[in-house]
């Protein structure tokens, strides 16, 4: 399996975008990564936009980038809610900083310009954030999926097919001999 061996974070909070949260849940461990839901707090129930919940198996209190490879954050209404949390801030700057995966899909382009983490950086989106991703300082592209070393950003739920591919082959080279 492709990603063996790996431990993904896959944040999660109120309001998550369903398909953004289990289409690469899925896809990931499908590749034979090790896939751990974060929010606030250990244990609560995070609703959907259309109520389909998911529990936190790990708040962001007792997250330590030490113990993932990647971190991928999901679209919906959910990271306006995230980037209220400092914590969760602060382990996007903190993983971004590591050189290890962030990847965000589209509204979750929040999170990586309140960790302002897109400065000089390629960087695509949902469109209705597009202005926020350029005022952060980012290149923003309109296109499926775009990579900037250890950061990749897709734009929608169409183009998960194209993110989650790019995350495993990102993952795959940091394996390589």
């Amino acid at each position: 399996m492709a990603l063996a061996g790996k431990k993904i974070a896959l944040f999660v909070e109120n309001l998550y975008q369903e398909i953004e949260v289990w289409y690469p849940y899925y896809r990931m461990k499908e590749a034979g990564a090790d896939i751990v839901f974060i929010g606030p707090e250990k244990g609560a129930v995070y609703e959907s936009k259309y109520d389909y919940p998911v529990k936190a198996e790990m708040g962001i209190n007792e997250a330590d980038i030490a113990m993932f490879d990647a971190l991928i954050i999901p679209g919906g209404y959910a990271p306006d809610m995230m980037r209220r949390n400092k914590k969760m801030i602060e382990f996007v700057r903190a993983m971004d900083g590591a050189g290890k995966i962030v990847a965000a899909i589209c509204h979750a382009g929040w999170m990586l310009t309140s960790a302002d983490i897109v400065r000089g950086k390629k960087v695509t989106s949902f469109s209705a954030i597009a202005d926020d991703m350029k005022h952060a300082g980012g290149e923003w592209r309109d296109e499926e999926v775009v990579r900037d070393g250890n950061l990749i950003t897709s734009r929608k739920p169409d183009d998960l097919p194209a993110f989650c591919r790019t995350i495993i082959q990102a993952l795959e080279e940091r394996s390589a001999p």
